[in-house]
């Protein structure tokens, strides 16, 4: 059987994002958006084959687009299917309940005084079976899809136990074999000390290190490995021994680091080559540093300071320190309930001072990188998978002017078209 093509044509704006996918964009090349004026795109089975002018393309590909199911992109622009590389998808239960109570006023220590907090959404994750973790999981999915997002970061970390982690990961596994939108799965054990380990936080590293990383990689369930490394949760220097623990079993390191206060976690994640430090709220400037010197991505999450009405991370100084900035939703019950990453691309600009240009580089060729897969995805190129978006404004600049807007018309997953006019087909 033949593989179909699809012809999505006259673009007002192609935005390709070409030319990073060996190294992210850094810097003033954040910027450089390679855009394609009145821009098509010629895609056959799952791939691209040709981006450029429609009257070049007409022109080269005249055969192929005769045969072709055409997309008309008149009076819209063209990205690559957004990346969201930091999420925990897969949960179970609600904690709007705490949110109440931080607006009038509770402090965190208040609320996981109550049964609240982290603690919370592991008693209803572990509680939960694979069918309702899968349940309210999959509809989380299909609401990212609605927005754009073709491919996302799923992490571990709410079972706590190698039974309940080991049960996050295959419901997140099944999702991706079972979704159109591509997950990629993170250990994250380390997420939380469990209660009962409270006063013997070491004995729960051990149990990460020899029970829990081991498994997960024997079962091949993730390809990353990711720990808390903040005061009161895993320290630098037990963080470290769980990220060379996981490297020594093939799981990359990713770190969440320096959330609340300075603690050293962008200097670690230099030190040990993670693909990623994410939050970074209050990283320092040596530590930034080091990131960019060692090409660590800095996945910043504007959406969970704002929700927990905190300063954002200094996203502007990242990047002009030279490190490879992305864009997360962060999406979790506890600090930033939100399947939004247009959203955050809005705070990207209103609370972290990046232009129109770098949010979309943060959230596509960039965020890409963040979890290994630049190679496929996150921009528009010859060879890559064909994911894309259609979306309802004139030029990209619009996206980020008219906020809080999901602009999304149309969905195309590698090759097919997968939600038109706000719907899922």
């Amino acid at each position: 059987m033949s593989q179909t093509y699809l012809y999505i044509q006259n673009a007002n704006e192609v935005i390709t994002v070409a030319g990073y996918s060996e190294k992210p964009a850094t810097k003033e090349r954040m910027n450089e958006l390679s855009i394609i004026k009145k821009g098509s795109v010629l895609v056959k089975g799952d791939r691209i084959i040709a981006v450029g002018p429609d009257k070049d393309l007409q022109n080269q590909f005249a055969s192929e687009i005769s045969e072709a199911k055409t997309i008309q992109a008149a009076g819209k622009i063209v990205t690559p299917g957004f990346v969201d590389p930091h999420t925990h998808l897969v949960f179970a239960g609600s904690r709007e309940n705490e949110f109440n109570m931080r607006l009038q006023g509770k402090t965190y220590m208040d609320i996981m005084n109550a049964g609240g907090g982290i603690h919370a959404t592991t008693r209803a994750t572990q509680e939960a079976d694979e069918n309702q973790l899968f349940s309210e999981s999959v509809k989380r999915l299909n609401r990212f899809l609605l927005q754009g997002v073709t491919t996302i970061e799923a992490k571990s970390g709410y079972g706590l136990t190698l039974e309940h982690e080991i049960k996050q990961l295959e419901v997140a596994k099944q999702l991706d074999e079972e979704h159109v939108v591509d997950i990629v799965s993170t250990f994250m054990g380390a997420h939380a000390v469990p209660v009962e380990f409270k006063e013997n936080p070491d004995a729960f590293v051990d149990i990460v290190i020899n029970e829990m990383i081991p498994k997960v990689a024997e079962l091949g369930l993730a390809e990353f490995n990711d720990v808390f490394c903040e005061h009161g949760v895993f320290t630098p220097e037990q963080s470290k021994k769980i990220l060379e623990a996981g490297l020594k079993h093939g799981l990359l390191p990713k770190i969440h680091a320096d959330e609340i206060e300075p603690y050293e976690g962008a200097e670690l994640a230099a030190e040990v080559g993670a693909i990623s430090a994410d939050h970074l709220l209050k990283a320092s400037e040596k530590g930034m540093e080091q990131m960019a010197d060692q090409g660590v991505i800095g996945v910043l999450l504007p959406g969970t300071a704002f929700f927990l009405m905190a300063e954002s991370a200094n996203g502007r100084k990242m990047i002009d320190t030279g490190v490879p900035v992305a864009l997360s939703t962060d999406c979790n019950p506890g600090s930033s309930p939100t399947v939004s990453l247009p959203l955050i691309m809005n705070l990207g600009c209103l609370k972290m001072g990046m232009t129109p240009a770098e949010v979309l580089t943060a959230t596509t060729i960039n965020a890409a990188h963040a979890i290994n897969r630049a190679e496929e995805i996150g921009s528009i190129e010859v060879g890559k998978k064909a994911d894309l978006v259609l979306l309802d404004v004139p030029n990209y600049m619009q996206m980020q002017y008219l906020y809080g807007v999901n602009h999304t018309s149309k969905v195309i997953k590698a090759g097919k078209l997968v939600v038109e006019n706000g719907r899922l087909i």
